[in-house]
């Protein structure tokens, strides 16, 4: 097996279990503030099953960032696309946004938008930190 399917594999295992928690909580804080609001098992089944895959799939999506035969286009645009389509799914599973081509472009909007500051975050953190360590490597020489 693919030493990047195995690492995606543990990845996910690793922390899958995390969407279930999180989506615990939500549902627990949804019931506090709106008392009204009840949840059946035909919807807390899906979210659970959903959430785990969710989060499996995000987990497992970062060995993409490591494959160093990949440039770095490449790579974002595997890790983007596997996000994308592992949260478009979720999201249409559990109708947690309709199926409406005007509702989905708005989310696809709002996903772009979010995971290019995340990636310009990180890149200009790392991009200092980088910085940083070369200035540190170049006094000690």
């Amino acid at each position: 097996m693919n030493k990047y399917l195995k690492e995606f594999l543990l990845r996910g295992l690793m922390f899958g279990g995390f969407g279930p928690i999180v989506l615990g909580i939500i549902y627990f804080v949804v019931s506090k503030v709106h008392a009204d609001v009840t949840f059946s098992g035909g919807e807390i089944f899906p979210g659970i099953i959903s959430v785990y895959l969710l989060a499996f799939t995000h987990a497992g999506a970062s060995v993409f960032n490591q494959i160093e035969e990949w440039g770095l286009n490449k790579s974002i645009t595997f890790h983007f696309g596997t996000l994308y389509i592992a949260y478009s799914l979720c999201y249409l599973i559990n109708t947690w946004i309709p199926f409406d081509a005007k509702v989905f472009g708005i989310f696809t909007v709002i996903f772009i938008a979010v995971y290019s500051v995340v990636w310009i975050t990180v890149y200009l953190c790392v991009r200092k930190a980088s910085k940083n360590i070369n200035t540190k490597i170049k006094a000690k020489s």
